[in-house]
């Protein structure tokens, strides 16, 4: 008789063991897709840090730059230059430009004459006060005197404080009698980054940081620097030291990413560390690990279910043939007996097929479980835009397999309509940003003041303003810059939205123009208030404003006058004799140009 024992049995763990070397190769790739996903997850939120910080850094200092030319034109500032001895201009200067920093807040301004030597300052009453210092060996002073807009970054000889300087010359017809320049506070961006593992590294065009999140790395430089460079720092003195030391960072342990700021020669840096990467890998490669062992450990219930299967069922079987052998001697209750144990072998055949399809069934709700979370998750940060596009383009291939093809080419058109959307608001918004340096130029009227009406036309509706134009139809050329007439129109159309805020409906604005002999004159009108008495007199001069210290400094339309007069045109303040305000525009007429320009509205 053959006992179950003596059924050789199959190395079952070596098995397993061949199994888990075939399956542990999987957990590489699995390594590299996790990489490459946190990699790129933490590269395009630093990207975005990365924008908003060098945003908010420009704009810093765009607030600024304009500054020195503004004041130079100041009378009180002119008189200290005429007559540098008279003690009372001197006073009233001080005074001047002590209001104007404490406003604006600037760290300090201080006026130099042609030498270098500073005759007024705002920090005249304290103990680090500027007055008879000389300054000529900062390159802002010479950039000025050279009648360009210095610029500069260093420690300050006399604060030891760190700033960013603005330099103009103050002139005189086309002689230059003295140089005004504004320091501006930068420590307060490395404020702004907060205590986050990221950290913010900023060289100048030395390689040297200048700002930077941690303290110890200020002023330290990322590149050997050259004989030249080293003479330079030397004249100039920009850092608290002549011999910038070398900075030591391990570039293995830290993802760089580098945004060049073209406008100062700056490199803005953000350094991630690599922690922040190997701790969701490993996180990841432990769950694979896990899930691998889950799996062997499945594979092994299974194989171990499967032999006591076998098992049970040869037992089965060596009792059959025995019946078998002794059918001829049973009686009919043993062919009942044997009729019962096949009926037990079915329902254990039909148990374990149900038990497998639960088995299924369960592994097929985690799949669709799982696929939910991601399917959620993707919707989340899809946008409505890429949204609206892939609908059409999804309606488009139907309509196209069912021979729709009109119906099919109007998703396509509706498509483009999108994207021109879109493309027409970036093109408004790059032509505003970007900026002219170009003399004057023979500009189309229309298109200009289309594109500045484009580009309120949001806020217009909201305010339900009744737009009531009078333009000819043909076209009017003036002498002007093209980007700079738009930031003229922008800023008086947004002016007068803003005088209508303090009005109920109806609101209206008048925009009209006409040629004249003396060149091109543009009307903006409107029902608001209109201007004060006091308004009428001072609404062009710099830091008069009849709005709060939050809605503006009063530079606008100081502003919107100084380019004007650059055209050689004028800008005038007035209230119409049937109620608001009328400003109106006189520019110099232009030669006409050899082809127009579509606006942006009738584009998009």
């Amino acid at each position: 008789m053959i006992t179950t024992s003596s059924v050789p049995r199959r190395p079952r763990w070596r098995s397993l063991a061949l199994l888990a070397l075939c399956l542990a190769p999987l957990l590489w790739p699995l390594q590299h897709l996790a990489e490459r996903y946190y990699r790129s997850e933490l590269a395009g939120q630093n990207r975005q840090t990365l924008d908003l910080y060098v945003a908010n850094l420009l704009g810093t200092l765009h607030r600024y730059e304009v500054l020195p030319q503004i004041l130079g034109e100041l009378p009180a500032l002119r008189a200290v230059l005429a007559n540098p001895e008279d003690s009372q201009a001197q006073a009233r200067a001080n005074e001047l430009l002590n209001g104007i920093s404490t406003q604006t807040g600037a760290v300090v301004m201080y006026l130099l004459d042609t030498h270098g030597d500073t005759l007024a300052t705002s920090n005249w009453d304290k103990n680090d006060s500027f007055i008879g210092r000389n300054f000529a060996f900062r390159p802002y002073f010479s950039e000025a005197m050279e009648g360009k807009l210095g610029r500069f970054f260093g420690l300050g000889t006399t604060s030891g404080k760190r700033g960013y300087y603005f330099a103009a010359p103050v002139l005189e017809g086309e002689k230059k009698i003295g140089v005004l320049v504004v320091k501006v506070d930068l420590d307060h961006t490395e404020q702004l980054w907060g205590k986050t593992p990221e950290q913010l590294l900023m060289t100048d065009h030395n390689g040297v940081v200048i700002l930077t999140s941690r303290p110890e790395w200020r002023f330290r430089a990322t590149r050997d620097l050259s004989p030249e460079e080293r003479e330079a720092i030397f004249a100039i003195l920009p850092y608290p030291t002549r011999d910038p030391q070398p900075l030591k960072l391990d570039l293995n342990a830290w993802l760089v990413q580098t945004q060049k700021i073209d406008e100062t020669g700056w490199s803005v840096n953000i350094l991630a560390p690599r922690t922040l990467i190997d701790r969701p890998v490993r996180t990841v490669l432990a769950i694979g690990a896990a899930t691998l062992l889950v799996v062997m450990l499945l594979i092994s219930l299974m194989m171990q279910r499967r032999r006591h299967y076998l098992d049970r069922i040869a037992f089965e079987g060596k009792a059959r043939r025995e019946l078998e052998m002794r059918v001829a001697e049973r009686t009919s209750d043993l062919e009942g007996l044997n009729q019962r144990l096949r009926k037990e072998v079915l329902e254990r055949e039909h148990a374990q097929q149900e038990l497998v399809r639960a088995q299924d069934d369960l592994v097929q709700a985690g799949k669709l479980s799982a696929l939910g979370t991601m399917s959620a998750s993707i919707s989340h940060e899809l946008n409505q835009p890429l949204a609206a596009i892939r609908s059409y383009a999804e309606n488009a291939e139907v309509l196209l397999d069912h021979q729709r093809i009109e119906d099919a080419r109007g998703n396509l058109k509706l498509i483009n309509e999108l994207t021109g959307r879109m493309a027409s608001i970036i093109a408004h918004l790059r032509a505003f940003a970007r900026r002219d340096r170009h003399a004057p130029e023979s500009v189309a009227l229309q298109p200009a003041l289309d594109d500045a009406l484009a580009l309120l036309a949001k806020r217009r509706r909201s305010m339900e303003v009744e737009l009531i134009r009078d333009l000819p139809a043909a076209t009017l050329w003036v002498e002007a810059g093209e980007t700079r007439l738009r930031q003229v129109l922008g800023n008086l159309l947004a002016n007068a939205l803003d005088a209508l805020t303090e009005k109920g409906p109806p609101r209206r604005l008048w925009l009209s123009a006409q040629s004249t002999p003396e060149g091109v004159t543009v009307y903006i009108r409107d029902n608001g208030p209109g201007f004060c008495m006091e308004a009428l007199g001072r609404a062009g001069e710099p830091f008069y404003t009849t709005k709060t210290r939050t809605q503006g400094l009063g530079l606008g339309l100081a502003i919107c006058d100084t380019l004007i007069r650059a055209f050689g045109g004028e800008l005038l303040f007035a209230n119409h004799k049937e109620g608001g305000a009328l400003i109106t525009l006189r520019l110099r007429a232009g030669a006409p140009g050899v082809s127009l320009q579509a606006s942006e509205d009738s584009r998009s």
